[in-house]
């Protein structure tokens, strides 16, 4: 088998996984009638530096919401193309917000070596796989995205990397309004 032909097996099970996992996330919080994300509990986490802050801070712009930790592959492969659409798109209202599920010491080192441009808050220990759960998430798969619409529609969920081809489609379409 030449190697463009195995690349392309690659690429389409990748795509394939990321819709099924996308099509998973979206029928678990039909299931749970859950549209908005201003209906759930409110997600209120500390930054790095301890200081409280709520999602609804938020409110009126599109959020990215990511799920992630130091020592996920995927995690770290997702994050610059992150760190460019908050560059790119801050000034259309784009706010990514990632939620470390990790110690604080471990996402101040990656914070720093990375040059993540956007908040990142912790999600505590004992709570993040309710959380992730709560979210749409019951496996606990990293990364996990929510995107949210500026009222706080959940427009689409992603288990796994979140690539240029769901921002395109998914995310710059609410920039846009």
């Amino acid at each position: 088998m030449t190697s463009s032909i195995y690349l392309r097996k690659i690429i389409l099970s990748l795509v394939l996984f990321s819709y099924a996992s996308a099509m998973f996330a979206e029928t678990e919080q039909k299931r749970r009638g859950i549209s908005n994300a201003w209906e759930l509990p409110p997600l209120i986490l500390n930054d790095l530096k301890g200081q409280e802050h709520n999602l609804y801070d938020w409110h009126g712009k599109v959020i990215m919401l990511n799920f992630w930790a130091t020592w996920c592959g995927p995690c770290q492969i997702e994050i610059p193309d992150f760190i460019r659409y908050q560059s790119r798109y801050a000034d259309k209202d784009l706010q990514i917000i990632g939620i470390g599920l990790d110690e604080v010491k471990k996402l101040k080192n990656y914070v720093r070596t990375i040059g993540i441009n956007y908040p990142i808050l912790q999600a505590d220990p004992e709570r993040q796989y309710a959380l992730l759960n709560q979210w749409g998430n019951p496996f606990g798969v990293l990364p996990f995205t929510v995107i949210i619409a500026r009222d706080g529609h959940l427009v689409f969920m992603q288990q796994g990397i979140l690539n240029q081809i769901n921002f395109d489609t998914f995310v710059k379409p609410l920039l846009d309004k």
